[in-house]
């Protein structure tokens, strides 16, 4: 077994595993080339990665964070009976634990437990989700504080797991530079069809069980994060002194801030954080206003499943696109396009909201399928060259702990969004039986999406495939002497007592 920090080196390129396995029919090679692209990334980053990727983004944030999403607006709405703004509010405050996603990074960084840097933490944020998901769906009429902090662990139990992977993927970026793009997508892929799949049977799992049994089966991908603290294999830390506990903090915090104060990772940061915030999210507003006004479509429980599983596939549909078309394109030419469909694809909701598909003839379910598959195709290619340029604005030695800033800074302008998108909602008085000025929050919204093209200046007209970072972030001695335990593998439960 290697060493733990050794780079793993397999004899095999990109262009060979392409070469030699690829199919010749032009059939089977639509069907096979996704099966070959993922051979490819496994021979190329270790089959674990891979496997890490799959449980973490497709299982855990995929399909349970789809099931929690709709378990979480229907036990809002029809438990908790709560307005709309204080929904969005809410939402707001949950997803908190992703913004301090840099402590869970420096955590499983520079303080092993028992000499692990990794083994424990997976299985702490298996067991928080679990203990979580169980307490909501076994307690009725829970106040509505004990809600937000049963929620809130839920959300800190991905967000910790997610960390991990975040690490791998961030590293692998920085050996394998020509593969970063390919990582993303495998991420995107994995998250997409776990979403697909966990919003069509979402509907169905709260019109059969209603919301707290969601919560009940939400303890299953939990479970499963549990399963991957189980089969990680980590070299073990014999001789850590935790007395140099606070040293390393102290030398990561002098390397993040070395690399922050680059021009070259602090002005896409400030653009992903303002592009983020200035969409404010009324979504909680749109979902009451769908399901509970009578001037509305009055959707079930299956059909807004259904309508976002369609909108995974529109998701799924713009990682592919971004992986087979888009991925070579420079990252400002590419946000510039994105950022105008995303304000265009808006203005489908005001249409829906004045009944404008329905005096055109359409009828609401299409209309909003429509609405709902463009929105996240075009939100997914938005979102996939930020990703690919957070994974490249990372040092070596601090790459989990970096890119987990990254992330918080995305995440802060989600919750900023979230938070002012409630307060809109609030002033415009949105309730629960009152939606008569839902229109212009969607205007204004739209109207929004429009300014961050006025920022586009910060980010720079990059080749995704070539190095950001400087020489001297490179290069910096804080950075090398942050470097822990690198990549991380995955293996069967059967081979782990061979490393014992």
């Amino acid at each position: 077994m290697r060493k733990m920090g050794e780079e793993e080196t397999i004899p095999i390129h990109k262009e060979e595993v392409e070469e030699n396995h690829q199919p010749k029919n032009g059939i089977y090679n639509a069907i096979f080339t996704p099966v070959y692209w993922v051979k490819m990334l496994a021979l190329e980053l270790h089959w674990s990665f891979v496997f890490g990727v799959v449980i973490v983004y497709g299982i855990s944030q995929g399909l349970g964070g789809a099931l929690a999403r709709v378990g979480t607006q229907y036990y809002m709405k029809d438990v908790q009976k709560v307005q709309p703004s204080e929904a969005q509010v809410y939402s707001g405050i949950t997803s908190i634990p992703w913004i301090v996603k840099p402590l869970w990074g420096l955590l499983t960084d520079v303080v092993p437990i028992l000499g692990y840097h990794r083994r424990p933490y997976f299985l702490f944020a298996g067991f928080l989700g679990v203990i979580s998901m169980l307490f909501l769906s076994l307690h009725e009429k829970l106040h509505i504080i004990l809600t937000l902090m049963a929620l809130t662990a839920a959300s800190a139990s991905v967000a910790i797991a997610d960390v991990t992977v975040d690490a791998c993927v961030a590293q692998n970026s920085s050996n394998h530079p020509s593969l970063a793009a390919d990582m993303q997508s495998l991420c995107a892929l994995s998250a997409s069809i776990g979403s697909l799949v966990g919003f069509s049977l979402s509907g169905i799992f709260v019109h059969l069980i209603g919301p707290q049994g969601v919560f009940g089966l939400l303890a299953i991908p939990a479970g499963l994060v549990l399963l991957v603290g189980v089969l990680l294999r980590e070299n073990r830390t014999s001789s850590f002194a935790y007395q140099q506990i606070n040293q390393n903090f102290l030398d990561a915090g002098k390397a993040m801030w070395k690399t922050l104060k680059c021009p070259e990772v602090w002005r896409p940061c400030l653009y992903m954080y303002l592009s983020f915030s200035m969409s404010l999210n009324i979504s909680e507003g749109m979902f009451y206003w769908a399901t509970d006004s009578k001037a509305g479509p009055l959707f079930s429980q299956e059909i807004i499943g259904y309508m976002m599983a369609i909108g995974s596939v529109g998701s799924l549909l713009g990682a592919i696109l971004y992986q087979y078309g888009l991925k070579d394109y420079p990252f400002r030419d590419l946000l510039f396009w994105t950022q105008i469909l995303l304000c265009l694809s808006g203005m489908l909701d005001l249409l829906l909201v004045l009944r404008v598909n329905l005096k055109l003839g359409i009828p609401d379910f299409l209309f909003v399928v429509i609405d709902a598959s463009v929105s996240s195709m075009i939100g997914r290619l938005k979102w996939m060259p930020l990703l690919v340029l957070s994974s490249k604005l990372c040092p070596r030695g601090i790459e989990g702990t970096f890119f987990a800033l990254l992330m918080s800074i995305d995440n802060a302008g989600l919750l900023t969004s979230s938070w002012f998108g409630g307060l809109l909602l609030h002033i415009l008085k949105v309730t629960r039986t009152q939606f008569d000025n839902l229109w212009v929050a969607v205007l204004i919204r739209n109207i929004l999406r429009i300014s961050p093209l006025c920022l586009l200046f910060l980010v720079a007209r990059t080749d995704p495939n070539s190095s950001i970072l400087p020489g001297e972030v490179l290069d910096s001695k804080e950075v090398a002497e942050t470097s822990t335990s690198e990549n991380i593998e995955l293996v069967a439960l059967v081979n782990s007592e061979d490393s014992r």
